[in-house]
């Protein structure tokens, strides 16, 4: 998938590598003991075939007073999770808020994915198959089918 061929979709899904979940697991102990990483919260909902708490580490974006969840690996079951509940809870420590959500349209996106690249570019840029923070407009648009995003509401 690359924004040159224009093969991002709305079902774009990247599996998690083994080694990335020891590092979520060490982010969801630190976020839940009230130690944000760079804007880490604990994101729990609940899973739309279990009914059971689902928790998982996010990075929560802040951007012009507005508060923004990006799924930078596409349609990840917390994003699926998401869609079928409706609300879920942000977490750091024992502050925990439950929100619900705007899920915003594609041409919304461009100056999201660039304020997130620009933030956590480090830690999710092979994600993104080469663009980043510097792209266009326009290349932005264009791979937004596969980033799910999600303004707090």
């Amino acid at each position: 998938m690359t924004a040159a061929t224009g093969t991002y979709n709305a079902t774009r899904y990247i599996k998690p590598a083994k080694a990335t979940n020891a590092f979520h697991q060490s982010v969801l102990k630190l976020t839940k003991l009230g130690v944000s990483i760079m804007g880490s919260r604990v994101l729990s909902i609940r899973g739309r075939k279990s009914g059971e708490l689902r928790s998982v580490p996010v990075n929560l974006l802040k951007l012009d007073g507005e508060r923004y969840l990006v799924a930078p690996r596409g349609v990840t079951q917390w994003v699926r999770n998401l869609r079928a509940a409706g609300e879920g809870q942000l977490t750091v420590g024992r502050r925990t808020e439950t929100f619900t959500y705007l899920e915003l349209a594609d041409d919304e996106k461009p100056e999201i994915l660039r304020a997130y690249l620009k933030r956590w570019k480090f830690e999710v840029g092979v994600f993104f198959d080469g663009v980043d923070a510097k792209a266009s407009d326009e290349t932005l648009r264009e791979i937004a089918p596969g980033y799910p995003i999600f303004k707090i509401a």
